[in-house]
């Protein structure tokens, strides 16, 4: 099919298609569009990767504008948000406009009413329907990416029950999903009322095979030869053997300091490859990795991409990210040495893929867990790119004989695992019964049930006859939400209360709300954690706790979680909080590092508070017992407690308990006095950052990475803006302290700086430098003397004028201005003294907290 023959599209986009090289249709477009995509027919498309799933969106989302519609288009993550964006503007030329929206939960987003395609997180969805965004209901086609992620236990139910949500605002609606190849494709599409198209088709050949001794072994009986010297590794040796065809390698492996240890090993063989023009480009962009973030990580990162080689996870702030990922498109970077992060949609196909690692580690397993089909299958899809590639090669790697018969069976020749719905999890229904209700889409517990029915769990469940369990679920659930007074039953009426409405909007899971709420009013009055709103349901029980404080949100976690320990990583979460939060997996130490780091014997555990932390005698919160209060809620994924650690935080425990909110569990009570310890160590992070601890010297103490430093500060700052809306809500005292903390967390400093670091360009390292330089606040920034400013800003010309101009300053213009001499400040030095003392305190050097969680 040409795209002349495309019908229902608008004006200019078929020549448009063709002027982009689009002869004729992918054989699964094809099929789509003789299947009424373009006709408003709701449509699943189940391929594998780079079969085109991107253009069938657009011919669906381009005929719904035609038809005088708009068209959402849901991503499971930012980064592939913004990506989407950009691919689709190229439409605007036709009068089409794109809008992205991934973070702000309590906004409308009215503004989006002006855009013809919106792109955004579920999540975003989910908050958009709950504050009842008016443009909703001109929605003509919604576009679900990555469908298959419903099976995943963090962002799945939240997509499907956005979906079942957007069926029922409009009933008319096109869905169109695009799916991974899964086993229950066609479920899928039943539950959606969907035609079906399922492909095993690829504009380029894939073979997947198993590397062992010195040859590739493929599905298709053939082999290549790829020689490993004595005691050599078979990864180089791979990558090696494709650079010399001129292709590029993706290899993946099963933690962040493998891929970074990884990543260092393949710069010996790429730097080989690399001609003086490829040099050049690679050393400027090491510089650009340098200016993101002044940190190891950040310097480790440069180091391999000067060498054509680059390691890439979610520890990595989002601009490394981009670098890498950018760098690696334009063919610079020869290799990326990946946690499957990379593989979540992102689009960095390579001629190569090595599996290098097809197990990780599961606390709930118990132990090394092999991975599922289907995500290797996602893995192994990037390899080859149409237009560049002749063909692609996807390779595991086995050690022995019967290792490789084994990969061949359980991967090579498996079909991928059926999609299942994790919706029936009391966790994830805690928020989603709760916003059903405050948005009005239920009013009774049969219309709850009703609404629930449209969903995947619930067309499953009826498949298999287990029908009952939904409704065991939602009912406690509903007891919970009761006894912590979210909602009210009269009779068989549903009702939210003003805090259940407040709840919702913020896009809080209730659990987390009752423990904020359970803990400022400890605060207010002073004894433990004993308020109302710490009386709740347990687990799942339908049992009411003891009066003795917030208990079940540690004690839910425990359960799920399977162990005393929560998951880490920021990115395993869903795109509830802002740091987009995908890690939820559990993962081993690099095979190189698995010895424990000695810890320090002089390390101290005195330190120099916080100017608020003094001050525990009055009913203000300090801004450690602030951030201690947001980390032990369930949607702050905290730091785990490391060998050492529990000693050293228990001993912190107790020297700060005053400033903590809530009661302090019995050391006897395991796990919960653990997960009070961690939730400490991510406070103390916290508390780190906003006394202006140097970000490099977090990393190393804390053992994570700038992006993880980033997610929770991001978290943090939306958990505390939660809790300063419900103190107002509830008429507690604490919104000043709260509101400060918030700031001193968004801009990593102390309080005297906050003036300073509001002045967008400045940040915390600049505010200080000009704090120290006698300019302390933007009234003096706007009259102070330029060259004084330029000093301060190490003689940055452009970056004087730019903070000079946001500040109001009426001529910026540093044009002839001389920098005066300034002594050295503190924020020139890796950090102030007493800051340096801060993070030693209670932090200790412990290895890598980084080495858990990183999957997508």
């Amino acid at each position: 099919m040409k795209p002349s023959e495309i019908p229902g599209l608008p004006s200019g986009v078929p020549t448009h298609l063709q002027e982009e090289g689009i002869e004729s249709l992918y054989p699964p477009q094809a099929e789509a569009v003789e299947k009424g995509l373009t006709d408003g027919k709701s449509l699943v498309a189940s391929v594998p990767t780079a079969s085109g799933k991107t253009l069938i969106a657009e011919l669906a989302m381009l005929s719904a504008i035609e038809r005088g519609g708009k068209a959402l288009y849901i991503v499971p993550l930012r980064a592939l948000a913004s990506e989407k964006k950009a691919e689709f503007e190229r439409w605007e030329e036709y009068g089409i406009s794109v809008g992205v929206s991934t973070g702000n939960y309590e906004a409308s987003g009215e503004w989006l009413a002006s855009r013809d395609i919106i792109v955004a997180t579920s999540e975003k969805v989910d908050s958009l329907v709950r504050n009842n965004a008016p443009w909703i209901d001109d929605l003509a086609c919604v576009v679900a990416d990555e469908v298959h992620l419903v099976d995943d236990r963090h962002r799945g139910p939240t997509l499907e029950v956005t979906l079942a949500k957007l069926r029922t605002v409009n009933p008319g609606v096109q869905m169109v999903a695009l799916s991974a190849t899964v086993g229950n494709a066609a479920e899928i599409a039943d539950w959606l009322d969907a035609a079906l198209v399922q492909s095993e088709w690829r504009p380029i050949d894939l073979r997947m095979g198993v590397h062992f001794g010195n040859a590739i072994n493929f599905d298709d009986g053939t082999q290549t030869e790829v020689a490993v010297e004595s005691g050599g590794r078979q990864a180089p040796a791979i990558v090696g053997d494709t650079l010399e065809d001129g292709g590029s390698t993706l290899v993946f492996v099963n933690s962040r300091r493998n891929a970074e240890s990884a990543a260092r090993r393949m710069t010996e063989v790429t730097d080989r490859y690399l001609d003086d023009d490829e040099r050049d480009a690679l050393a400027a962009l090491a510089d650009d990795i340098r200016d993101v973030s002044d940190t190891e990580t950040s310097d480790d990162l440069a180091a391999t991409v000067e060498r054509g080689a680059a390691f890439h996870h979610a520890g990595l702030a989002a601009e490394h990210r981009s670098i890498v990922e950018d760098a690696f498109r334009d063919r610079l970077l020869k290799t990326i040495c990946a946690t499957p992060t990379l593989a979540a949609g992102v689009n960095t196909p390579s001629r190569r893929v090595i599996v290098r690692d097809w197990r990780r580690y599961d606390g709930e397993f118990g132990g090394m867990k092999p991975l599922d089909v289907l995500e290797i299958h996602q893995m192994c899809g990037r390899a080859g790119r149409p237009g560049l590639d002749p063909y692609g090669e996807a390779v595991l790697l086995a050690k022995n004989a019967d290792e490789m018969d084994e990969l061949f069976d359980r991967y090579i020749w498996a079909e991928p695992e059926p999609v299942r719905s994790k919706l029936a999890a009391e966790p994830a229904l805690r928020t989603h019964v709760l916003a059903t209700i405050a948005s009005g889409f239920a009013t009774t517990r049969d219309g709850l049930l009703e609404f629930l029915d449209g969903t995947l769990y619930a067309a499953q469940a009826e498949a298999s006859g287990a029908t009952d369990r939904l409704a065991q679920v939602t009912d406690a659930v509903l007891a919970y939400l009761d006894a912590n007074e979210f909602i009210e039953r009269d009779g068989d009426t549903l009702s939210a209360t003003s805090i259940g409405h407040t709840v919702s909007r913020l896009y809080l899971d209730p659990m987390s709300a009752a423990e904020i709420i359970d803990g400022l009013r400890a605060a207010e009055s002073g004894d433990g954690a004993t308020g109302r709103y710490g009386r709740s349901k347990g687990a799942g029980t339908g049992q009411e706790s003891e009066p003795t404080g917030f208990v079940s949100a540690g004690e839910l976690r425990s359960e799920t979680n399977g162990s005393g320990q929560n998951e880490q990583g920021d990115e395993s979460q869903p795109d509830r909080g802002p740091g987009d939060e995908d890690e939820a997996h559990s993962e081993p130490r690099d095979e190189d590092e698995a010895h424990s780091e000695p810890r320090d014997e002089d390390e101290a555990h005195s330190e120099p508070r916080d100017q608020d932390s003094s001050d525990v005698e009055s009913a203000k919160p300090t801004p450690l017992g602030l951030y201690h209060l947001v980390s032990r809620t369930p949607d702050m994924y905290e730091l785990y407690l490391k060998s050492g650690d529990k000693e050293t935080y228990t001993e912190l425990c107790y020297e700060r308990e005053s400033e903590l909110l809530g009661s302090t569990p019995s050391e006897f009570e395991d796990v919960r006095f653990e997960e009070w310890l961690s939730a400490l160590k991510t406070a103390k992070l916290l508390e780190d950052w906003a006394l202006e601890v140097d970000e490099d010297r977090i990393t190393e103490r804390y053992g994570v990475g700038p992006g993880d430093i980033r997610g929770k500060v991001e978290t943090a700052e939306w958990l505390l803006g939660a809790a300063e809306e419900l103190a107002g809500t509830l008429g507690l005292g604490s919104n000043v302290a709260i509101r400060e903390a918030k700031k001193r967390i968004e801009y990593g400093v102390r309080e005297e700086l906050l003036d300073l670091a509001g002045v967008r360009g400045v940040g915390r390292k600049r505010a200080r430098r000009l704090y120290e330089a006698g300019i302390t606040s933007r009234s003096d920034l706007r009259e102070a003397d330029k060259r004084r400013v330029l000093a301060s800003l190490r003689g940055r010309q452009k970056t004087a004028e730019k903070i000079l101009a946001n500040v109001g300053r009426q001529d910026p213009s540093m044009d002839g201005i001389r920098e005066a001499e300034l002594p050295e400040t503190s924020a020139d030095t890796a950090t102030s003294t007493e800051s340096a003392a801060s993070s030693d305190a209670a932090t200790g050097d412990s290895p890598d907290q980084s080495s858990l969680g990183d999957f997508e």
